[in-house]
């Protein structure tokens, strides 16, 4: 946990951007595997988490903004659960070490809530992600669950986005932790890759760093041969010489914040002539998005800077063609880049996304509809303390060329004889985080290795 100071900071800055009501934080319950005493491993809920640190099933909060109070509602373990889990602190106990003074039985929020609506009073809450969370809204304020993301407050979703968004110091310390870690995921997958290995094999050493220095994963692993499906998480492959491999996977401390990285390699020794081509283009769009971050610039920006890149690079090779500013425009680009530069990151690899892309990453403003640009997640200006992945990649899709070749789509800017060449290339990207400065931007934790030097050292 942060100090004790931390936790109160926040609420009191919550507190300050909302004038009135009662602020419902629901905690995430286990989630059963197939019966109650076989679960998943538990996650608690991130904003439960940032404004009160309790990393244990069971539990909700309010802060009366009208009364000025803040309350914990849970229960304390009886004698049957204390032999199956032993001495636990009680719920004043573990409270006080996040600031709270006052708690009641998880069976009083009900009474405290009825009484509230009856007096008319409003009770914001934040949209829920988990089908329980649903069933208790409903039986909490008669919200059905059809409706709990409609109902949600707005006002309460903006204030939690402002605040989490601006990632304080001992925030970004703790990222750094994860990426550090996801970095020597990253390099232990480069170093370990040879043909007759399962993807599967990659896949479980990956994770095993991160279970090692005490986390976890901080999404599912993505270790693939075929990266050219953007969110692989099969991993029943086996490496061949020829094959590349995308690995997409990151870390979680124990405080659950999280790092993102991705890296492509071959299976050989060294990249192929072709592979060379494709990844300089896509690794020259990632620098380019990373040099054109600054307070201010719009995302969206850095976004099409790596798409005009990457179309400048594939019409030396002889795949795009015309005016590339108006294919880039128009969304041509997105045969091989249909997917976004980067997103928020934070307590979630995409952070807050439970809240909505359009708080988080738009400010409230409407996301595009255009192919391609429709799946860019962070578009704003870029503020001091945003942290956020830079991840561009190239991608050929066998069945998108299909469609477009035969919709004759994008003639004017598309060569297709010779995208359909490399139609079974698969994908590459790499991916770094970085934090938004006042100067300009910061590449998170220690490097990971990227240029066609650097991973071919890592494979001999």
């Amino acid at each position: 946990m942060f100090t004790t100071n931390t936790y109160l900071q926040r609420r009191a800055a919550l507190k300050k951007s909302l004038n009135h009501g009662i602020l419902l934080f629901l905690g995430n319950d286990e989630s059963p595997m197939n019966y109650a005493d076989n679960g998943y491993h538990f996650r608690q809920d991130s904003s439960f988490l940032y404004f009160w640190g309790m990393d244990y099933p069971g539990l909700a909060a309010v802060i009366d903004l009208d009364e000025d109070t803040e309350i914990l509602y849970g229960d304390d373990l009886t004698v049957e659960e204390i032999v199956w889990m032993g001495t636990q602190p009680t719920l004043l106990e573990r409270g006080a070490a996040y600031g709270i003074s006052q708690v009641k039985p998880l069976t009083n929020l009900k009474k405290d809530l009825s009484d509230a609506v009856k007096s008319g009073r409003e009770i914001h809450f934040l949209p829920p992600y988990r089908p329980e969370n649903k069933i208790k809204l409903m039986n909490l304020l008669d919200v059905h669950p059809d409706h709990s993301q409609e109902k949600a407050s707005v006002p309460f979703i903006k204030a939690v986005v402002n605040l989490r968004n601006i990632k304080s110091d001992e925030e970004i310390a703790e990222i750094e932790k994860a990426v550090n870690v996801s970095v020597d995921m990253h390099i232990t997958a480069m170093k370990m890759a040879r043909p007759g290995m399962k993807e599967a094999q990659l896949a479980a050493a990956v994770q095993e760093v991160a279970v090692a220095a005490g986390g976890q994963i901080s999404f599912p692993i993505i270790m693939t041969i075929n990266g050219q499906t953007l969110h692989n998480h099969y991993h029943g492959n086996i490496l061949k010489p020829g094959d590349m491999v995308l690995c997409d996977s990151g870390a979680e401390t124990s405080l659950h914040y999280a790092g993102d990285l991705s890296s492509t390699f071959p299976v050989d020794p060294v990249f192929t002539s072709r592979q060379k081509d494709i990844y300089s283009i896509a690794l020259a769009a990632h620098e380019a998005a990373l040099n054109k971050l600054a307070p201010g610039v719009p995302f969206k920006e850095v976004h099409l800077t790596a798409c005009r890149t990457i179309a400048e690079g594939l019409a030396q090779m002889g795949m795009m063609k015309g005016d590339l500013d108006a294919a880039v425009e128009a969304g041509a680009h997105a045969l091989f880049f249909p997917c976004g530069t980067g997103h928020m990151m934070g307590l979630d690899v995409h952070d807050m996304e439970d809240l909505g892309e359009v708080y988080v990453g738009y400010d409230g403003k409407p996301k595009s509809t255009l192919f391609g640009l429709k799946s860019l997640r962070l578009a704003r200006p870029l503020q001091p303390g945003f942290v956020a992945t830079i991840e561009p990649g190239i991608y050929f899709i066998p069945e998108l060329i299909d469609l477009w070749q035969g919709q004759h789509k994008f003639t004017d800017f598309i060569n297709y004889d010779r995208v359909n060449e490399f139609r079974d290339f698969g994908g590459v990207r790499n991916e770094e985080d970085v934090v938004i400065t006042k100067q300009g931007y910061r590449v998170l934790g220690k490097r990971k290795p990227k240029t066609i030097e650097e991973v071919e050292s890592l494979r001999s």
